[in-house]
């Protein structure tokens, strides 16, 4: 008989966020060999106003699926950021706790914190085991931004997660600079049971294409981009990404006048930048939404260089899934990222980009000029580094096995954990 399993990750198939699309495909890969359950909240393209239940019942293949209809949430206001992760956290809760026959739960670090303590709560009350897959550290993220200054809290905080990252019994961190935070957290003394394993993209749809491509010139086209040196950023318009500061030295390129910065998508920051950009009047700076799924290969491609870009303080706390996706597209990376941070790593180890360390912003300017000014055939042999570094050591298959390897290994282990082991994945 196969092990039940119940994925409690918020975001999931049709959301368009990194982790959704990223915990999507795992379940996909996973569901012949585990019954799976998903928790996850309703996402805004699926909302009915006529339809004010809190949990729908939904399917995908095997999976079954159970969406939360969550309040509005406005990201630049903790207020409403806090009532939307209140509904999740005790809705998610309620539902979980009414599962039969839990072998496993696997939660990860969204909310901050409370996504492990869904997870520890239902190991404590159902005797599940329990697979905590750490995204983000918080509240060292919160931290790293100043969106978090009371100390009581942050104390508070960090002592839960603990907590979530000790009962566990297995930790999966996306970096290995992140399994470093963990060891650190425990003083490298009784560090819980843990496995690195990448993120990834799907290397099989997103693969290198030339701008005279058909799709990726329609893109070009409808966004009146036909002729232009694109620097692109696709993803979230975080508090993560120094994005609002960065903002603002694209001024500084009015030499370079077919240089065009094109940002992607959604997050806390967007207005504000969009809102510097109408009051300076600057005309080499485009905003777009996000694409749909299928759109995505096509729009990363209409790319000459990339911004993969973290805050000051980020490393080992995250990574940049954005990444993958630049890296199968064959497309250079502009690193604006910590020495010693995963991403850095990646970026270094492949050659596939240029690497500044945030908050630098006049070597910023500097250096994408100079990629401005690079040969085309430099940026391609760049871009075409990185994806044939994703081809040998990140690619989709792999990474999902190792997640099939691990789970059906602790099938076999006792309820009680093993702290300090760690996989070999």
């Amino acid at each position: 008989m196969k092990p039940n399993i119940v994925f409690v990750i918020n975001y999931f198939h049709p959301d368009y966020a990194s982790t959704g699309q990223i915990l999507t495909d795992l379940c996909m890969h996973l569901q012949h060999d585990f019954n799976i359950t998903v928790i996850a909240e309703l996402p805004p393209s699926m909302k009915d106003n006529n339809n004010r239940k809190k949990f729908h019942y939904d399917e995908l293949e095997k999976i079954k699926i159970i969406r939360i209809q969550l309040p509005e949430v406005d990201k630049t206001s903790k207020l409403s950021r806090l009532r939307y992760i209140a509904s999740y956290f005790f809705n998610a809760v309620y539902i979980l706790l009414k599962q039969r026959d839990m072998q496993f739960i696997y939660t990860i670090s969204q909310p901050p914190v409370l996504g492990g303590l869904i997870g520890s709560i239902g190991k404590i009350l159902r005797g599940s085991k329990h697979i905590y897959n750490i995204q983000d550290f918080n509240p060292e993220q919160a931290e790293a931004v100043g969106y978090n200054k009371s100390k009581l809290l942050v104390g508070v905080a960090r002592w839960v997660d603990k907590m979530n990252c000790r009962l566990a019994d297995h930790v999966i961190t996306v970096g290995y600079d992140m399994r470093e935070t963990l060891e650190r957290r425990f003083k490298n003394r009784n560090v819980p049971s843990n496995s690195v394993i990448n993120n990834w993209t799907d290397e099989k749809d997103i693969v290198p294409l030339d701008k005279t491509h058909p799709e990726v010139s329609q893109f070009l086209d409808e966004n009146d981009l036909q002729d232009k040196f694109i620097v692109m950023y696709s993803g979230n318009l975080g508090l993560y990404y120094d994005l609002e500061n960065l903002i603002k030295f694209t001024e500084r390129f009015k030499e370079c006048p077919d240089l065009m910065f094109v940002f992607i998508g959604e997050g806390a920051v967007k207005h504000k930048m969009m809102s510097f950009v109408k009051e300076q009047q600057i005309t080499q700076v485009k905003f777009l939404g996000f694409q749909d799924k299928s759109r995505i290969k096509y729009s990363l491609n209409a790319a000459d260089i990339h911004l993969v870009v973290n805050q000051k303080g980020i490393k080992g706390v995250s990574v940049p899934s954005k990444i993958y996706g630049v890296m199968a597209a064959g497309k250079p990376v502009f690193g604006v990222l910590e020495d010693g941070s995963e991403a850095f790593r990646l970026v270094e180890e492949s050659k596939c980009g240029v690497l500044v360390e945030p908050q630098q912003y006049d070597e910023f300017v500097e250096k994408v000029k100079q990629m401005y000014f690079m040969k085309n055939s430099e940026l391609f042999e760049m871009g075409m580094r990185g994806r044939s570094y994703l081809d040998q050591n990140l690619r989709r298959e792999v990474a999902m096995d190792k997640y099939r390897t691990l789970l059906h290994s602790l099938t076999s282990e006792p309820n009680a954990k093993q702290k300090g082991v760690e996989m070999n994945l």
